[in-house]
């Protein structure tokens, strides 16, 4: 990193160049004895989990060596975490892109680690793996598959929602190497895998085993290229072969003069195929042109986005093919626009009038060469040479009168933001390509992993990303390793964000009850503003009556009913009446809840709470519903009961409605077996109207029994009875019924019932009786009943002589004679 040559650890292989970057130096101790362990590492750059290989003896050093662990390590090898591990033998060890560690054990057990320090869920494989047993596991991104010792294969699709599932059957036989195609590489989008079967390749997926007819096997090594579209085989002779992943063409073959195993095969990029021996690394590139490389002990490949990290005890390296953009600038005599430009901004410092001359040269390409210094510098890792291309760029910017420096600019801080990851102290040896597929939110999330909080707070400034997340796992982390009392960690955590935005408080006392500080988790609950956060956590708390009020406090009925359901199926029902008995609020949600969903529920509150009235009248609902009389008569009897004792007012008359109502349906049974009636069943009627139905079928003697039976007003029952007569057309009863000296209604209702029926004759009749209305309301009886003498007759008796001129352009020819007759008669005599 400290070369003063830009093409320091450059390595042409056939035609192109591929460079060797060294991160760090004296990564491990020399205790740590890495020819031991096996090392798996993260995606992008990420953590390094090392555990023992168990095939290996370890020397002894003590009680503390007898202790297996999984040791998660940086890059630089920073210790990050130690997990104890006693469930068995490991059978598989990966990483997923979020930076979830995964073991697999021989019994099918998984355990995923998230964060880095020891907070795992758990989940098996499955009654095969635990019968038959999981001898190893590749992995990919989201998911991974399991190959047991019978050679079935058990695959998970995604780690949030483990679901395993096996794979097609696969023959009998020696698995001598196998490997994986993600799902985002198949046509099927579902995994395949490769399995080197005796001396053929099979490719299985969900449905079925695919022999490729293969006869040049065994394959000791298989793996298949970062796109999917090419597989490496190593041979039993020694022999590498690149072959497309359909296995229908061979593209190159090298030889690799080695009767030993390699312990891996890895791809480095899409480009170049790498064989690992403990000591010695060949990078096989196209056409089969190799490059080899030496080390002084045990190394492990780490295949990566865009390239392979090569760890060894005392270093960590990365090797990739050169970028296009980084070939261009620094290829030895190039000549291209952009390694001008570089050579411009030295001849400029240097104050040299060429510069200028270079500069003129290349101006027609001058915008293109800047763009290549911009994207040069991203790729490099050494500052001097991201500082000249920047400058060369900035240099070029300078002498173009439009160009835009957004590129520039975010270049920039991508740079600043990778030269801060890869400090020793983080040990995070990203390269941009890395950079842009994690985000700048990922690599925040991983720096928050490794308890980076002053860094990932100045990432998220400089970077202008919302710095909450920050503080929330600072204050959960805190929360987790402190020793401190829960008031003074409470305060401390209060005092450093309470002027902080969009700070989640639930998160961290959620945090706070995992570690079983129930008292610190209430505490923090108080300084959370969302109800809807409070509330669940409260209440998997078990603080119930807290829960309530604080979702009573916030106004939102849904959240109220929520806790009311968790209550109501947690507590006895006569606690959770007692509960609910001094908050009003919630009392009216049950209630209103009940009375359409559950009225069993409904019932045991108003019993509850001494309200029989409200109670009964649920019963008299339920008795309405019911189509049978005995389960009616038994519903009341029940409402009846409830009233028994009750000396309210209300009370008393809802008690005496309930017997009224069991007579009525008594007598209204009795009249459906006595009588036939085209209209229908007198059950559920009103007493009204089962008046109206027995006048109008002529059971008047019947109707005034009722009415004796029930105390019917007698002016109810005249209406009943008139518009029952007018119903049935029964005139003559009506013609009775106006003999009698006096009506309780009057006898104006008589007139406008008959005369809407269209009795005009009848309803005439009733006209003399209705005395106390004005005359005038009388004229227009008369006229509506289309007896315009009779109304001249009664304004004549009025002397009304505007109401005869009146009715004299009503009237027809003979009524105008009588007419103008009476007009002449109320008429002053000359």
């Amino acid at each position: 990193m400290t070369s003063s040559n830009p093409r320091a650890g450059w390595e042409k292989v056939g035609d192109q160049f591929y460079r060797k970057i060294r991160f760090y130096d004296a990564v491990f101790d020399p205790d740590v004895e890495l020819e031991n362990y096996t090392v798996k590492g993260a995606p992008y750059a990420g953590a390094l989990a090392l555990y023992r290989d168990e095939k290996k003896v370890l020397k002894y050093r003590g009680s503390a060596s007898a202790k297996s662990s999984i040791d998660i390590y940086s890059c630089s090898g920073k210790l990050i975490n130690s997990l104890n591990w006693d469930k068995g033998s490991i059978r598989g060890l990966g990483w997923s892109e979020d930076e979830r560690l995964l073991v697999v054990t021989e019994d099918g057990t998984v355990r995923s680690y998230t964060g880095l320090h020891g907070e795992f869920s758990t989940f098996t494989l499955g009654n095969i793996a635990e019968e038959y047993g999981v001898v190893s596991c590749r992995f990919w991104m989201s998911g991974f598959v399991a190959l047991c010792s019978n050679n079935t294969l058990v695959a998970v699709s995604s780690y949030d929602d483990p679901r395993p599932k096996v794979l097609a059957s696969v023959p009998e036989g020696e698995v001598h190497s196998w490997t994986i195609i993600p799902p985002a590489h198949t046509l099927s989008r579902s995994v395949e895998v490769l399995l080197a079967l005796d001396n053929t390749i099979l490719v299985v997926d969900a449905t079925e085993a695919e022999d490729r007819g293969l006869s040049d096997g065994p394959f000791r090594h298989v793996n298949v290229s970062p796109n999917g579209r090419f597989a490496a085989l190593f041979t039993e002779d020694g022999k590498i072969w690149v072959v497309s992943s359909d296995f229908q063409n061979k593209f190159s073959e090298y030889d690799s003069k080695s009767r030993t195993l390699p312990k891996s095969v890895e791809w480095c990029g899409n480009d170049s195929v790498i064989l690992a021996w403990e000591d010695e690394v060949h990078m096989v590139g196209p056409n089969g042109v190799a490059v080899k490389f030496f080390y002084d002990g045990q190394v492990h490949v780490i295949p990566d986005l865009d390239g392979v990290r090569l760890i060894t005890t005392d270093v960590c390296e990365f090797l990739q093919k050169v970028p296009d953009v980084t070939e261009e600038v620094f290829r030895l005599g190039s000549t291209s626009p952009a390694s001008v430009l570089v050579d411009s901004m030295e001849l400029l410092e240097r104050k040299s009038p060429k510069a200028d001359e270079n500069i003129q040269r290349i101006k027609p390409n001058l915008p293109e060469a800047v763009d290549t210094c911009i994207r040069a510098a991203g790729h490099e890792v050494n500052i001097r040479f991201q500082k000249e291309l920047l400058k060369a760029a900035s240099f070029g910017k300078s002498v173009l009168t439009l160009y835009s420096s957004d590129d520039f600019v975010e270049q920039c801080e991508r740079v600043r933001v990778l030269n801060a990851a890869r400090d020793y102290k983080v040990g995070f040896p990203l390269t941009l390509e890395q950079y842009l597929r994690l985000g700048p939110e990922g690599l925040i999330s991983r720096l928050l992993s490794r308890h980076e909080y002053l860094l990932a707070l100045k990432l998220s400034d400089f970077l202008h990303l919302a710095p909450d997340k920050i503080y929330v796992h600072w204050a959960s982390q805190k929360v987790r390793t402190s020793t401190v009392e829960d008031d003074a960690i409470c305060a401390l955590i209060v005092q450093r964000l309470n002027d902080k935005t969009g700070i989640s408080f639930e998160t961290i006392a959620r945090a706070a009850y995992d570690e079983g500080r129930s008292h610190l988790a209430t505490q923090l609950l108080n300084h959370e503003a969302r109800a809807g956060k409070q509330v669940p956590l409260l209440l998997s708390m078990e603080e119930d009556d807290f829960a309530l009020d604080k979702a009573i406090e916030s106004g939102d009925t849904d959240l109220v009913l929520f806790v009311l359901l968790r209550l109501k199926k947690k507590l006895p029902l006569a606690q959770f009446f007692r509960t609910i008995n001094n908050r009003p609020i919630a009392s009216a949600l049950v209630e209103s809840s009940a009375r359409f969903e559950d009225t069993e529920l409904l019932k045991d509150m108003y019993y509850q709470d001494d309200r029989p009235v409200d109670g009964s009248n649920i019963l008299f609902g339920e008795a309405m519903q019911q189509s049978d009389l005995q389960a009616k008569t038994d519903k009341l009897r029940l409402a009846s009961r409830l009233l028994t004792d009750a000396k309210d007012p209300a009370a008393v008359f809802h008690a005496r409605v309930l017997t009224e109502t069991t007579q009525l349906l008594k007598m209204q049974e009795l009249y459906d077996k006595e009588m036939t009636d085209s209209a229908g069943s007198y059950k559920g009627l009103s007493v009204n109207e089962t008046m109206y139905r027995l006048i109008k079928s002529g059971y008047g003697k019947r109707a005034a029994k009722v009415v004796s039976e029930f105390k019917v007003p007698e002016k109810t029952y005249w209406w009943v009875r008139l518009r029952a007569l007018v119903a049935a057309r029964f005139w003559g009863e009506l013609e009775e019924v106006g003999k009698t000296r006096r009506s309780p209604i009057g006898w104006e209702p008589f007139f406008n019932e008959i005369l809407q029926a269209g009795n005009t004759k009848l309803a005439a009749s009733f006209i003399p009786k209705c005395t106390n209305l004005p005359v005038p309301d009388r004229i227009e009886m008369w006229v509506k009943c289309g007896m315009v003498v009779k109304a001249g007759e009664e304004a004549l008796k009025a002397k009304n002589l505007k109401a005869l001129e009146d009715l004299r352009t009503r009237a027809s020819a003979n009524g105008a004679v009588e007419i103008e007759r009476m007009i002449n008669q109320l008429k002053p005599k000359r």
